[in-house]
C-alpha cells in the first residue's frame, strides 16, 4: 500500500469531498510528458543507508491505480444519495454505472496499458472499474520504466530487511496516475485483535456470557443487542477483509459449541495467497471475524472472506466490483500508515453502491497524534469497543462501559491530523468530549470489544480488541438490511450521515446505548483524554445498538414528511404516578414541493395532543405537535405502554399512454414511527404484571405526483 499523505485536501464541505487525486508533480525531465507521484517511497528511507541492491531479476507485482473522472460530480452525487430530502436519496449505482459515469475513461486505461507492455511490464489483471491494473515484472524493468533503483535496508523497527525506491518514481505518460502499490514492503498489515490461549487466562473477569470461562460467543451478542428479533440476516451477505487465511473446521466446531446453523463461507483468494493459515498468528483474527458475523447474523446467505497477502487496494477494489456484500468488514491496520488516496476513492464508490463498510478504530486507547491507517478515514465508520455485562448467559443487555484494560489495550479514538471535519460531524457539540471542531473526530460507533471467545488454529482463545466491533456491526446492518429488502426497500448504505443524524435527534438513546462511563486514556497520560460523556465521544462514538428500535429508525426510506425526533420519548414512574417527562413535542416538516395534508386519529385515553391535522407548505416553517399525558395514566397498572406516531404516505403513478410502460399503478406505502411510551414500576403490595398495550396515532400524509413521461 502507498500513500500520499502531503497530498490530502480538505474534506469540509461534505463527507465526501475528493482528495487531491492528482498526486503528481511537473519535474524537468527529458520527456515533456513525464509525471512524478509523490509519496510513494517511504519515508524512513530518506534517514537509512541502503545495504544492498535489490537483485534484478526479481519479480514484482504492482497495481497502478488511476483517479476518477468529474470528482466535483461524484462528491455532489453522494451528497443528493445520503440527504432523505433529495429524490435521489438511497438511488445507488451499479458498479457499470459508476464506471460509466466515474470511472477512469477506457482511453486513458488503455494508455497506462500500452505504457506498461512498452516497458516489459506484464498485464496479470484487469478491473472492471478500470481504477486498478495490476502488472508484473523484473525489477530491473521495473526501475527503466519508473526512473528508480530499487534498494534493500535494515527495517528501523523490525527485525527484518525490506526493499523500496530511492527515489520518488516518474512516469513518461501524459495519462493521469494516482499511484504504485508494491514498489516495497516496508509495511505490513497486523491484525487488531488482542488475543491469548484461554488455558493461559489467569485471573479472570468475571464475564457473563455463555462460552467457556464465561466469555461472549453466538448467543450472547444477539440477546444484548437485539432482543427478540427475527431477522437474522436472510437474504445478506457479509464481506470480511483478510490478509490470512483460517481452518474451516474451527468455524463449525464454533458453530457447533454455539448453537448456530452451518453458514456458507465463500473464500476469495488474491494475489496468490492460498487460504491456509500462515501461522504467524493472523488466523486467529480471520476465525474471529466469521464468528462474530455469524453469530449476530445466523441466517447469513454467505460469509464472503477476502483473503490477500497484503494488497489493500486489489482486496478492497474486488470487494467494490463485486457488489456481493452490502455489508463489510475490516480489522487489520498499517502501523505508522497515513491517508491512502487508493483507499478513499474506493470506499466512495462503495458509498455510491449502497455499501456500509465497518472499520476497527484500534486497541491504542487515545490517539494524540497521526493514526494508524484505516483508522480515520472519514469514508468508511470507524468502531469503537466497549465492556459489555448482561443478565447472564444469553441474558439481557444491563450496561456497557469504555473498553480500557487499564494497562494499554483501550479502545482508540481520537483526532485526524490528516482530514479535515466532515459535514455530517461538523454538527455535534465537541466541548464535553474535547473533539475537534475542524477535524475529523474518531470513532463513529461501538461494540462490544471485551471478553470474547474464539476458536481458531484447533485451539481456544480469550479475545478482545475493536476487531471484534467491526464484524459484529458489518453483521448488524446485514439484519438492518433484511429488513429493507423485505420492504422492497434499498440497503442503508454509507453509515455515518444517517447515524449522526439519528445522534443529533432529542430521542437518539432510543437507537442506540449511549455509553457514559469510562475513558480511554492512556495509563502515562495525565491530561485524561478522553472521556466517555453523554451523547457523542471519541471513545465509542454515538454508542451499541440499542435492539430494533435502530433498525426500524435506519431502514426506512425518507418520505416528504419529517418528524423529529423520529425516535420519540420514553416516560417513566411507579404505578398511579408521577411519571417523567410528561410532555414531548414532536416537529412535522414538508421536506417535498407540494403541500402535504396531515391527519391525527387514533389516539390513546391517557395521553393528549394540541392537534388533529393540517397542511404543511413545501420547506414551509415546522409544525409543533405536542404530545401529553393526562390524569389517565394515573390509573393504568404496572407495565409497558407504547403510543405510536406514524406517518404514512402513498404515490400513485398514473401515466399517459405514450408513457413506455403503458400503465399506472399505485405504489407501496412508505411508514415511519416515533413514539410516546410510558413503562410503571411496581410498588409495594401492588402486583407486577405485565402487560403491553399498543395504541396508535397515525399521522397521514398523502402525496399525488404526476408523472408525464
Amino acid at each position: 500500500m502507498k500513500t500520499l499523505s502531503s497530498h490530502v485536501a480538505s474534506v469540509s464541505v461534505w463527507f465526501l469531498l475528493a482528495l487531491c487525486l492528482s498526486g503528481l508533480t511537473s519535474s524537468a525531465a527529458p520527456s515533456a510528458n513525464r509525471q512524478v507521484l509523490s509519496g510513494q517511497m517511504p519515508a524512513a528511507v530518506r534517514s537509512l543507508a541502503p545495504i544492498g541492491r535489490l537483485p534484478g531479476t526479481n519479480v514484482l507485482h504492482l497495481d497502478i491505480s488511476l483517479p476518477w473522472r468529474n470528482k466535483e460530480g461524484l462528491a455532489n452525487f453522494l451528497q443528493r444519495l445520503y440527504d432523505p430530502a433529495s429524490p435521489g436519496f438511497r438511488q445507488y449505482l451499479t458498479p457499470g454505472q459508476f464506471t460509466a459515469q466515474f470511472g477512469p475513461s477506457e482511453q486513458d486505461y488503455q494508455a497506462v496499458i500500452v505504457f506498461a507492455e512498452s516497458n516489459g511490464l506484464e498485464v496479470d489483471a484487469r478491473h472492471p472499474n478500470r481504477m486498478l491494473l495490476d502488472v508484473s515484472g523484473t525489477a530491473a524493468d521495473i526501475e527503466k520504466a519508473l526512473h528508480v533503483n530499487l534498494q534493500v535496508y535494515q527495517h528501523p523497527t523490525e527485525t527484518r530487511t525490506f526493499y523500496a525506491p530511492d527515489a520518488e518514481p516518474s512516469l513518461d505518460l501524459a495519462t493521469p496516475v494516482l499511484g504504485i502499490a508494491g514498489l516495497d514492503n516496508f509495511q505490513r498489515p497486523h491484525p487488531r485483535l488482542r488475543a491469548k490461549p484461554l488455558s493461559e487466562v489467569t485471573n479472570a473477569t468475571a464475564y457473563t456470557g455463555s462460552g467457556p470461562m464465561g466469555n461472549f460467543m453466538g448467543p450472547d451478542f444477539r440477546a444484548a443487542y437485539i432482543p427478540g428479533s427475527v431477522v437474522t440476516g436472510s437474504g445478506q451477505s457479509v464481506g470480511l477483509l483478510e490478509f490470512d487465511g483460517y481452518t474451516a473446521s474451527d468455524i463449525t466446531y464454533y458453530e457447533n459449541l454455539a448453537g448456530l446453523p452451518s453458514v456458507t463461507l465463500s473464500n476469495v483468494l488474491l494475489d496468490g495467497i492460498s487460504g491456509q493459515p500462515s501461522g504467524d498468528g493472523g488466523e486467529v483474527e480471520v476465525s474471529l471475524d466469521i464468528e462474530m458475523a455469524i453469530s449476530m447474523a445466523p441466517g447469513l446467505s454467505q460469509v464472503i472472506v477476502y483473503e490477500s497477502p497484503g494488497e489493500w487496494h486489489d482486496i478492497l477494489n474486488r470487494m467494490v466490483t463485486d457488489n456481493l456484500a452490502k455489508q463489510l468488514s475490516c480489522s487489520w491496520y498499517i502501523p505508522g500508515g497515513g491517508p491512502d488516496p487508493v483507499a478513499d476513492q474506493i470506499w466512495q464508490e462503495m458509498a455510491a453502491q449502497g455499501q456500509s463498510f465497518f472499520n476497527a478504530s484500534g486497541d491504542s486507547g487515545a490517539l494524540l497524534g497521526p493514526i494508524d491507517f484505516p483508522g480515520d478515514s472519514p469514508y468508511i465508520t470507524q468502531t469503537g469497543g466497549t465492556t459489555l455485562t448482561t443478565t447472564g448467559p444469553a441474558g439481557s443487555w444491563v450496561s456497557e462501559t469504555v473498553w480500557n484494560w487499564g494497562f494499554g489495550p483501550a479502545s482508540s479514538g481520537g483526532i485526524s491530523t490528516a482530514y479535515s471535519i466532515p459535514s455530517w460531524q461538523a454538527g455535534v457539540n465537541m466541548t464535553a468530549c474535547r473533539g475537534s471542531t475542524t477535524m475529523r473526530n474518531t470513532p463513529d460507533v461501538a461494540l462490544i470489544a471485551d471478553g470474547i471467545y474464539v476458536r481458531a488454529d484447533t485451539n481456544d482463545w480469550f479475545g478482545g480488541g475493536t476487531s471484534c466491533a467491526a464484524p459484529l456491526w458489518a453483521a448488524f446492518t446485514a439484519l438492518i438490511n433484511q429488513q429493507a429488502a423485505s420492504n422492497g426497500w434499498s440497503s442503508v448504505g454509507f453509515m455515518n450521515p444517517q447515524i449522526y443524524a439519528l445522534g443529533l435527534e432529542a430521542g437518539y438513546t432510543q437507537g442506540l446505548h449511549d455509553i457514559t462511563t469510562g475513558s480511554n486514556a492512556l495509563p502515562s497520560s495525565t491530561s485524561g483524554l478522553f472521556m466517555a460523556v453523554p451523547g457523542y465521544d471519541l471513545c465509542t462514538g454515538w454508542g451499541t445498538p440499542n435492539g430494533s428500535n435502530l433498525i426500524n429508525a435506519l431502514v426506512m426510506p425518507s418520505d416528504p414528511l419529517e418528524i423529529r425526533p423520529g425516535l420519540g420519548s420514553a416516560a417513566s414512574g411507579p404505578p398511579g404516578g408521577p411519571f417523567s417527562p410528561t410532555t414531548q413535542a414532536y416537529s412535522l416538516k414538508n421536506a417535498g414541493g407540494t403541500p402535504l395534508n396531515w391527519t391525527l386519529a387514533n389516539t390513546s385515553t391517557w395521553l393528549n395532543v394540541n392537534a388533529t391535522g393540517g397542511q404543511l407548505k413545501p420547506e414551509g416553517t415546522p409544525f409543533v405537535v405536542t404530545a401529553s399525558l393526562n390524569s389517565a395514566v394515573s390509573n393504568l397498572p404496572a407495565g409497558s405502554y407504547t403510543n405510536g406516531l406514524v406517518h404514512k404516505f402513498e404515490h400513485w403513478l398514473r401515466s399517459k399512454p405514450r408513457v413506455r410502460s403503458g400503465s399506472g399503478g399505485r405504489a407501496r406505502g412508505h411508514h415511519h414511527a416515533a413514539h410516546q411510551s410510558i413503562s410503571a414500576g411496581g410498588a409495594r403490595g401492588h402486583p407486577q404484571r405485565r402487560r403491553n398495550r399498543r395504541a396508535s396515532l397515525l399521522l397521514l400524509a398523502e402525496e399525488r405526483r404526476q408523472f408525464d413521461g
